[in-house]
């Protein structure tokens, strides 16, 4: 991919933009949050909507000449109306954090309470941790999993929302590796009267392709990011049903954004159309499949997985039993050297700090999208077996190293 034009008038950045499209054909990209957007995503994003200010939403904006922005933003909206059958969907959050806090700004008082997942337990900044915002401005309460199966503790949910009475419960989650039972934290929901918000960030995708369940229809508010799974324009995106939207409008412009960044809108309109499209299911599926294989054969190296496998597209390993004196920062920082791209993670019963923590979290939606299947997997966790065991080792890290650089040349990416 060249950059010819960015040369022409500023070769330092030329230099980085080029220099990142190497990094990512010749490394393998795991963290969870990332995929790699397809060439006409990219030339959307890239566009001269760029240059388009469209403060308001399509028909009603504050600025002449939003012709083609409506345009635009429409085609993102029925494309995502299509794809997740909600009733209301705004696509102008610039993130998935920022349609959460939508949520928030449209439904709460400063002091609401607000319940959702420990951060060290697989949950979000933006669900309340105190280092957020959310966190300063509502009361918040925060539920775990169950630390001898890593998943959700829903009945300890519901106990714990009938005695904390929140007003709105929070579903969805960053590092958690299990089907959500939406219907579950729906009735707990229920229950004490709190409203309920399912963030789908991570996995987009997989419930616009089916191979999730969706919450859209269970939850009052679904939320997500548009640049995880589903592989559209870089932001965020809130569903909700008629009865909530224009307070949800409300909170997104004016309430919390000014001009929506319209050539992002452009890359989801071109993402939501190609997740339209019948191989986009085949890629969900083979996401998910892929991770099962990883976790498994991580398994059969001798790792720790949180619940023992995955339903979606991401492992989170244990490093606590099987490499005790390993952090997650320690591994992420040997595997970054031998070309394998993840991070350190938290882990539930956490003893470490959130910097250096004690697990990793491995995903699987950019190297699906490169073509990689179960048996390169094998392939992959080998490889970071190999590195965890030996982190140090500079001669393991280079043997690693020349089979990443093989697994990448056998799934070239942006030819």
């Amino acid at each position: 991919m060249e950059h010819d034009h960015v040369r022409d008038v500023d070769p330092a950045v030329a230099d980085a933009l080029e220099s990142e499209v190497d990094r990512q054909r010749s490394t393998l990209q795991m963290i969870a949050s990332e995929n790699h957007a397809s060439r006409a995503v990219l030339d959307a994003q890239g566009s001269a909507l760029t240059n388009k200010y469209a403060e308001g939403y399509p028909g009603e904006r504050y600025y002449g000449g939003c012709t083609y922005a409506d345009e635009v933003e429409q085609l993102a909206i029925d494309r995502a109306t299509e794809l997740f059958g909600a009733e209301h969907v705004n696509v102008q959050p610039h993130s998935g954090t920022q349609a959460n806090q939508a949520v928030y700004f449209a439904m709460l008082e400063a002091g609401d309470k607000i319940l959702s997942l420990d951060l060290t337990h697989g949950g979000h900044l933006s669900h309340g941790h105190p280092a957020n915002f959310v966190g300063q401005l509502y009361e918040v309460e925060q539920y775990e999993v169950d630390a001898e199966t890593g998943y959700v503790d829903y009945e300890g949910l519901a106990e714990q929302a009938a005695e904390f009475e929140p007003d709105i419960i929070v579903s969805g989650y960053s590092a958690y590796p299990r089907e959500i039972e939406w219907g579950r934290i729906q009735d707990a929901a229920d229950d004490v009267g709190a409203l309920h918000l399912a963030d789908i960030a991570h996995i987009t995708g997989l419930v616009a392709a089916g191979v999730h369940s969706s919450p859209v229809g269970i939850a009052d508010f679904v939320t997500g990011s548009t640049h995880k799974t589903i592989r559209s324009g870089r932001g965020g995106i809130v569903m909700t049903g008629e009865g909530y939207a224009d307070d949800i409008d409300a909170a997104v412009f004016p309430g919390g954004q000014g001009g929506p960044l319209m050539h992002n809108i452009a890359g989801k309109a071109v993402g939501f159309e190609e997740a339209l499209q019948p191989e986009f299911e085949e890629y969900a599926e083979q996401t998910v499949a892929n991770a099962k294989a990883l976790g498994e054969a991580l398994s059969e190296h001798g790792f720790s997985l949180v619940s023992e496998g995955t339903d979606n597209h991401l492992v989170l390993v244990d490093l606590r039993e099987s490499h005790p004196d390993t952090t997650g920062g320690d591994a992420e920082d040997a595997l970054e050297d031998a070309g394998i791209v993840l991070n350190g993670n938290t882990v539930p019963g956490e003893t470490r700090s959130a910097f250096d923590p004690s697990g990793i979290r491995a995903g699987t939606p950019a190297l699906t999208t490169r073509g990689f299947d179960e048996s390169d997997m094998q392939t992959v966790a080998d490889c970071i077996a190999r590195v965890i065991d030996a982190p140090e080792d500079d001669d393991v890290k280079s043997e690693v190293r020349a089979e990443v650089d093989a697994l990448c040349d056998a799934n070239p990416l942006y030819e």
